[in-house]
C-alpha cells in the first residue's frame, strides 16, 4: 500500500461523502465508512463509493455472539470491503468464525480499545487494565484467533507492533501536531504512529473539516 491514509467520512450524508472522496482521491490511499455511513446508506452508498477506485475500509466494528457476527459479515458478500472491523472483546470464537465468514481478500482487524477511553473510563466500566495493559491482552487475542490485526491507538501501537511483527495494524485517532484532539483521548501525529509500526492511519476531521480537504491531505502525507 503506497499511501497508507485513509480518509474517514464519518457523515450521513452521501453527496458530502462523495464529494470529499473525490477531491482527496489521489493523496489518500482507502476511504473509511462507519456506522454513520453505513446506517444512512447502507450496501447501496458503499456499492457507490466502490465506484470510485479506491479500497473500502468498512468500519462497522461488529460485536455479539459468534453465530450473529458470522452471519453479518455474510449478509456484506458482494461489498468485499479491504478491511473490516469487529470488536475483540466478542471473544476468540467471535472472532474466528468472523474471520471464517469474511471474503478472502478482505482483512478483519480487531478493535482493542477505542481512542475516545482513557484509564478513567476503563474502572467505569469494570475494567481493571490501563489502556496498554488492555490493548495488549486483546491483541494476544486477536493474534491467536487467526485474525489479520487490530485497531489501537498510536501510544499503543508499538507495543503491540512488538508482541505481533505480522500483525496489520489500523491506527485511528491520529491528529497533526497543530491539531484539534477533539473527542479522542489517546492521540499522536501520522509520523509517530507511522514510526511506531501503523500499517495505515484513519484521518478524518483534520482532513474532512479543512477548507480544502486535498491540501490537508497532501500536507499530512508530506510528513509521511
Amino acid at each position: 500500500m503506497t499511501n497508507r491514509i485513509f480518509v474517514a467520512l464519518d457523515t450521513p450524508d452521501m453527496a458530502r461523502a462523495r464529494a470529499i472522496a473525490q477531491r482527496v482521491r489521489h493523496h489518500v490511499g482507502g476511504i473509511k465508512l462507519g456506522l454513520e455511513f453505513f446506517m444512512a446508506n447502507g450496501r447501496h452508498g458503499v456499492t457507490e463509493m466502490h465506484e470510485l477506485g479506491l479500497p473500502i475500509f468498512l468500519d462497522l466494528k461488529l460485536h455479539d455472539i459468534p453465530n450473529t457476527v458470522a452471519k453479518a459479515i455474510q449478509a456484506l458478500r458482494g461489498l468485499d470491503p479491504a478491511i473490516l472491523t469487529v470488536h475483540a472483546s466478542g471473544g476468540r470464537a467471535m472472532l474466528e468464525d468472523a474471520k471464517a465468514a469474511a471474503p478472502l481478500g478482505t482483512k478483519v482487524v480487531a478493535v482493542t480499545t477505542l481512542t475516545s477511553l482513557d484509564a478513567n473510563d476503563l474502572r467505569a466500566i469494570g475494567c481493571a487494565n490501563a489502556p496498554r495493559e488492555q490493548v495488549l491482552r486483546l491483541t494476544e487475542l486477536a493474534r491467536e484467533s487467526g485474525v489479520d490485526g487490530i485497531v489501537c491507538s498510536g501510544e499503543e501501537v508499538a507495543a503491540a507492533h512488538k508482541l505481533w511483527s505480522k500483525g496489520f495494524f489500523v491506527v485511528p485517532g491520529v491528529r497533526p501536531a497543530d491539531g484539534d484532539i477533539g473527542d479522542q483521548k489517546r492521540v499522536v501525529t501520522p509520523r509517530a504512529a507511522i514510526d511506531a509500526g501503523a500499517s495505515i492511519l484513519v484521518i478524518g476531521r483534520p482532513i474532512t473539516g479543512a477548507s480544502d480537504p486535498d491540501a490537508a491531505a497532501r500536507a499530512i502525507g508530506a510528513t509521511l
